[in-house]
C-alpha cells in the first residue's frame, strides 16, 4: 500500500470515527528492509496496513501501536537487536523493544495517535444551544445540532446537551442515559431539572451521569458564558475521556519461539492455541512443539 493509498484510507476511518495509529520509519541502522518515509495504520483490532519492516518489525509496531492507542498517546518506538545496551537508559518519550530477529538493524519509528473528536450531541434551537455548538467546534469537538428529539445517540458519544427549553427533552434525556453517554445535561433551571430528573427514575449510576443545571456555576449569564460553563463541565467529567474513540486492551499472548509479546488478531501467525511473531517463528513451533512446550516470558 503505498502513501497515498494510506493517506486515503486514513480519511475513510477518520470520516467513520475510527481510532487508528500512524507508524512512519523516521530512521534506519542497517541491515533492515525498510527505509525512512515507510509508513503503516494499525488499527484497533490489530490489523496492519502499509509496511514498516519485516514481519518482527511488523509485529512489534502493532503491539506497541496499540497500547498507545488504548492511552492516547503519541511516542517513538525504537527497535534494536537483542541484547544492545540502551545508551543512557530509556530516554522519554522513547520506547525501546529489543529484536529478536537475526537480520538486525535499528529502527525508529513515529507512533502518531488518531482519534476521532470527541461527539457531542446538542439537542435544540436556542441562543444557549447555538453558542454552545460554536464554542464546542472551537474546542476541536465533532458537535452535532439538531432540533429533532427523534435523532438517535450515536454510540460513541461524549455528551448529549439539551438545551431546548421544554418540548420533548425527556425522551431525549432517557434515551442519551440508556445509551451510557458519559455526560448528559439538561439546561435548566434547579426546580424545573430537578422535576425532570425526578420524572427520569434514574439509578444510582444515571444519576451521577446527569447534570442539571448543564454548566459549572462560574456565574454565567449569557448564552456564550453558559455554553463556556458547559464545555468546562464536560471536560471535568473523567468518564468522558471514554469516548474519544478509546479501544478496549487488546488481547497479547507470548510467542513461544522467540518470546516476543504478539497481539492475537486478525493476521497473527497461529499454530492450535500459540501465536506468533512471525511465519519463520510459527514454523519452528511446529517443526518441533515439544522444544517450545513451555512459553518464554
Amino acid at each position: 500500500m503505498i502513501r497515498g493509498e494510506l493517506l486515503e484510507r486514513a480519511g475513510e476511518l477518520r470520516a467513520r470515527r475510527v481510532p487508528f495509529v500512524v507508524a512512519t520509519v523516521v530512521r534506519v541502522e542497517r541491515p533492515a528492509s525498510a527505509k525512512p518515509g515507510d509508513c503503516a495504520l494499525v488499527l484497533p483490532d490489530g490489523t496492519l496496513e502499509g509496511f514498516v519492516g519485516g514481519a518482527c518489525s511488523e509485529s512489534t509496531v502493532r503491539t506497541q501501536g496499540l497500547r498507545q492507542l488504548t492511552t492516547g498517546d503519541s511516542t517513538l518506538l525504537r527497535i534494536q537487536p537483542q541484547g544492545v545496551a540502551i545508551s543512557g537508559g530509556e530516554a522519554p518519550g522513547i520506547v525501546t523493544v529489543p529484536n529478536p530477529c537475526l537480520s538486525g538493524g535499528t529502527l525508529d519509528i513515529f507512533l502518531e495517535v488518531m482519534r476521532p473528536p470527541m461527539l457531542v450531541h446538542v439537542f435544540g434551537e436556542t441562543p444557549v444551544a447555538r453558542a454552545l455548538a460554536e464554542v464546542g467546534r472551537g474546542a476541536g469537538w465533532d458537535v452535532q445540532p439538531t432540533d429533532d428529539p427523534h435523532v438517535p445517540v450515536a454510540a460513541d458519544a461524549g455528551a448529549v446537551v439539551v438545551a431546548s427549553q421544554g418540548g420533548d427533552e425527556v425522551a431525549v434525556l432517557a434515551a442519551a442515559l440508556k445509551s451510557g453517554v458519559p455526560y448528559v445535561g439538561l439546561v435548566a433551571s434547579r426546580k424545573r431539572g430537578a422535576s425532570v430528573a425526578e420524572s427520569l427514575e434514574l439509578d444510582e449510576a444515571q444519576r451521577e451521569r446527569f447534570h442539571t443545571p448543564a454548566g459549572l456555576d462560574i456565574g454565567a449569564h449569557t448564552p456564550a458564558e453558559i455554553a463556556i460553563s458547559i464545555l468546562a463541565e464536560i471536560i471535568s467529567v473523567k468518564d468522558a475521556a471514554d469516548a474519544f474513540g478509546e479501544p478496549e486492551q487488546p488481547e497479547m499472548a507470548i510467542d513461544p519461539v522467540c518470546g516476543m509479546t504478539v497481539v492475537v488478531g486478525p493476521g497473527t501467525p497461529r499454530s492450535a492455541d500459540r501465536y506468533f511473531c512471525s511465519p519463520a517463528c510459527c514454523d519452528s513451533f511446529a517443526a518441533d512443539p515439544e522444544r517450545y512446550a513451555h512459553p518464554r516470558g
